[in-house]
């Protein structure tokens, strides 16, 4: 507004300064009441909230849980639309993060399991372990005995299937992960394949090949098989899964 009243037209200093003021003003109003994106804020939150390693003293209903919290609030999201019949994931620990997928689903109110997979469950919190609709196996997540649990699981929970991969993050696990599922999930079926964010994306870069290069490398491989769902991935700015929220063609 105020432009349109000096284009063209001559004003005496006193009132060009005035305006000039009148517009630094409004600019910084506007940069306190409206965020003005930089490209770089994301990123680097995302570099503090990894390196700091708040992530670490993250809980659910104090059993501990390695996750970002606004990927926890994107998964119970995406559970409460997926309406799954089966949870899957590769990565136990603490066992908070499964914990927290079967009270989402609890509250979901349908028929469900939670099946979650570790090489060993000597961390594993006794709360967790106790909570019924958890099935906690001891093992390889590549071995193909788990492919085989997955199946009996499908047969008595028929349905969508949520997947969450967070075990090794090395490629070739990662990749062979994938390719266990490969055959097991169905259209519309999703998976989530974690901690893509090492290797210098944007964090660790010293890492070497990672959960990122293990999608990579799958969808050289198998191009149709997944979709991004990119904006969930983007939905909160920065996430631990980069390039690793996929819906299953």
């Amino acid at each position: 507004m105020i432009s349109n009243y000096t284009n063209g037209a001559k004003v005496p200093r006193t009132v060009a300064a005035y305006l000039a003021g009148a517009r630094s003003l409004v600019n910084s109003a506007r940069s306190v009441f409206f965020y003005q994106p930089r490209g770089t804020e994301a990123e680097e939150y995302h570099k503090w909230y990894y390196n700091t390693f708040v992530w670490r003293k993250t809980s659910w209903m104090g059993v501990t849980c390695w996750k970002s919290v606004s990927d926890m609030w994107n998964y119970q999201e995406i559970l409460a639309e997926l309406e799954p019949a089966l949870v899957i994931e590769f990565g136990t620990n603490q066992g908070g993060s499964a914990l927290f997928f079967a009270n989402t689903m609890k509250q979901i109110g349908h028929p469900f399991k939670v099946l979650s997979v570790d090489v060993t469950h000597k961390p594993l919190d006794p709360k967790a372990r106790r909570d019924p609709d958890i099935l906690f196996v001891e093992s390889s997540s590549t071995d193909p005995a788990v492919a085989e649990q997955i199946r009996r699981l499908k047969d008595e929970y028929p349905g969508k299937i949520f997947a969450i991969l967070d075990s090794d993050h090395s490629m070739n696990h990662v990749l062979g992960e994938m390719k266990l599922l490969r055959p097991l999930l169905s259209s519309g079926d999703y998976l989530l394949v974690e901690d893509s964010t090492v290797n210098g994306h944007p964090v660790l870069p010293g890492w070497g090949p990672g959960p990122y290069e293990a999608i990579e490398a799958y969808e050289r491989e198998f191009p149709d098989d997944y979709r991004h769902d990119v904006e969930r991935e983007n939905k909160f700015g920065f996430t631990f899964a980069p390039n690793g929220f996929l819906i299953r063609n």
